[in-house]
């Protein structure tokens, strides 16, 4: 079987949780604490990002990598344009998305999360027991410098920056989409996908992995309320609302 070795919130992950659940691909979701993660997708892609999935020995690597896997073997529905020209604006959201903005905005979301290490820990280890979640609590503070720097959190300039990324994202969203629903064409895309799973992260919309657990910690709640009204935020919790199915958020084997 498929297994996803994935980060619970992240958007890159979500990006291919989001294809494969909607694909109604089996596959068993298996996440993964920031930090530790290191020596176990080291070992397996001489890299530390995730998301990585593997297919019967065969490794893949980045969501960008995994999504193009996904549609050539299991193409329905489609998630990239067959139209040439639709294709070629598709695919070009994503890689500035994946490349460029979506970093951006992680910026300013992990620095918000780390502020507190409960709540980083619970937001990160919310699949392992109380006794693995309080452990893991007391190792953030030792695992948040790996992580501010594998994320090139370099300081307050660029946490400005990812919320300005963010506020700049919502904004595009909100244009492009308004007249078709979509980002891309008349029809639901990666390129939806993408920018909604990277936005998700700041909007935390109903039927997200990425949900926010409540009590909120004080800066990432704050942090949230930037975005809560902007039209944007709308359109994110609406293509969430429409096309996110209810089986998302789950742990082990898939339920189809």
């Amino acid at each position: 079987m498929i297994e996803l070795l994935q980060f619970r919130h992240s958007p890159y992950n979500e990006k291919v949780r989001w294809a494969l659940d909607l694909k109604r691909v089996p596959h068993r979701r298996r996440s993964l604490l920031p930090g530790p993660h290191m020596a176990k997708v080291k070992k397996l892609t001489r890299q530390t990002a995730t998301p990585v999935l593997i297919n019967d020995g065969e490794v893949i690597t980045g969501s960008a990598c995994i999504l193009d896997w996904l549609e050539a073997r299991y193409p329905e529905p489609r998630l990239i344009p067959a139209a040439p020209d639709l294709c070629a604006a598709a695919m070009a959201l994503q890689r500035e998305f994946d490349e460029d903005i979506t970093p951006r905005i992680r910026c300013a979301v992990l620095d918000a999360l780390l502020a507190n290490r409960r709540y980083f820990a619970r937001i990160f280890a919310e699949a392992e027991s109380p006794l693995s979640r309080g452990f893991y609590a007391c190792i953030v503070p030792l695992a948040a410098p790996l992580v501010r720097k594998g994320n090139g959190i370099s300081g307050p300039a660029a946490v400005e920056e990812g919320i300005a990324a963010a506020h700049a994202a919502l904004d595009r969203a909100a244009t492009q989409a308004a007249t078709t629903g979509f980002l891309v064409g008349k029809e639901f895309s990666i390129a939806d996908i993408t920018v909604a799973a990277a936005l998700a992260t700041v909007v935390r919309p109903d039927n997200s992995p990425m949900y926010a657990p409540r009590p909120v910690a004080p800066a990432f709640a704050a942090l949230m309320a930037r975005f809560a009204r902007h039209p944007g935020a709308d359109w994110v919790r609406g293509i969430y609302a429409k096309r996110r199915v209810a089986s998302a958020d789950f742990e082990g084997t898939s339920p189809y």
